[in-house]
């Protein structure tokens, strides 16, 4: 019988996860729920960081992990302030609806 290890389980949720932030990534229209997918197929990524590291034995994966969850939290950081600023300017979130890039 097929026997799933916790390495394998972790791999599953961790492409689970990545599989529903590139769902919402790619269905969504509004820019929020799109930073929202984007978010969790870094958080993805973060993982499968975690997981590798255990597996190796290495404090490699451990240091990645928490630098691209630096680097995910600042880009978030920036792509709110750039939806807030669009929101303000066109008074909708909807990519769709933003077609004006000029002034």
């Amino acid at each position: 019988m097929f026997e799933v290890n916790s390495i394998q389980m972790m791999q599953l949720f961790s492409a689970a996860l990545f599989c529903i932030g590139f769902f919402a990534v790619i269905t969504k229209k509004n820019m929020v729920l799109i930073l929202v997918g984007i978010e969790l197929m870094i958080n993805a990524s973060i993982v499968n960081l975690a997981v590798f590291d255990h597996l190796f034995n290495k404090i490699d994966g451990q240091m990645m992990a928490l630098f691209a969850m630096v680097l995910s939290a600042a880009s978030i950081a920036v792509a709110l302030a750039i939806v807030i600023k669009a929101y303000q300017y066109f008074k909708t979130v909807n990519p769709d609806e933003i077609n004006n890039l000029k002034n």
